[in-house]
């Protein structure tokens, strides 16, 4: 009974949000380059969900590590769904990249659209990491953050496995920071039959971001090393200070 009425009010509270989230993309439009208003509504929502429950913890871990005002490529790994909503509270306004396929999902699909996330189509490789080269150089020169799963897919064994290089080729080509993110607990979360984990505790470990300038100076190959090798690192550190 408890884990319907949850849904319930984060149904409610989505289903009001969603309506202003357009009214706010229309009238915020000629002066919102960033969308700051829509991307600020859908973290009240992110704030409802994690907030309900008074023993469910979202941890951040390394924020003096952002600068509110520097637009970054984020890398984060990727384990659920929860992964999209559990960043809102950094103090960024960023777009995700995401498969076409999420936007199916009700009002979280039309949600993201308002954002102005970059949607691509994994069939066609190319012409996903065109877009997202292209669509992110754009979000960037307005000083939006792009957040990119650099897997490309969800990890199937919770852990962190093989980069590929659209973020960081986007990242060298924009001339800014790769800011790497590791998330923890976002998988247990939701449990069997969709029941709630009330006592969940999800970490976001913001690390240090690799600076515009090492990402122009060194090899994409490098730096992709480099920033997995560190989220696996750190990612294994979080576990063991659970």
């Amino acid at each position: 009974m408890l884990t319907i009425l949850y849904y319930l009010v984060c149904l409610v509270v989505a289903v009001v949000l969603y309506v202003v989230s357009f009214i706010a993309l229309v009238v915020c439009y000629p002066f919102d380059k960033k969308r700051y208003v829509v991307h600020t509504l859908s973290k009240w929502i992110t704030d409802v969900v994690f907030g309900l429950s008074p023993v469910m913890k979202r941890e951040v871990i390394g924020a003096e590590n952002i600068d509110p005002k520097q637009p970054y490529v984020m890398v984060l790994n990727h384990n659920s769904m929860i992964d999209i909503m559990s960043i809102y509270n950094l103090p960024l306004v960023f777009k995700w990249v995401s498969k076409k396929e999420v936007y199916r999902i009700p009002i979280v699909g039309r949600l993201l659209f308002a954002h102005g996330d970059i949607v691509i189509n994994r069939a066609s490789a190319k012409e996903a990491m065109q877009l997202v080269h292209d669509k992110g150089k754009e979000w960037l020169a307005k000083g939006a953050s792009v957040s990119i799963f650099p897997e490309g897919t969800r990890s199937k064994d919770g852990e962190i496995h093989g980069f590929k290089a659209g973020a960081f080729i986007l990242a060298k080509d924009a001339g800014v920071p790769i800011l790497p993110i590791v998330l923890d607990g976002t998988s247990t979360m939701v449990r069997k039959g969709w029941l709630i984990n009330w006592s969940n505790k999800i970490t976001i470990k913001v690390l240090p971001p690799i600076t515009a300038k090492d990402v122009e100076e060194r090899s994409i190959k490098e730096v992709m090393a480099e920033v997995h090798d560190t989220m696996v690192e750190a990612l294994a550190e979080v576990r063991r200070n659970k």
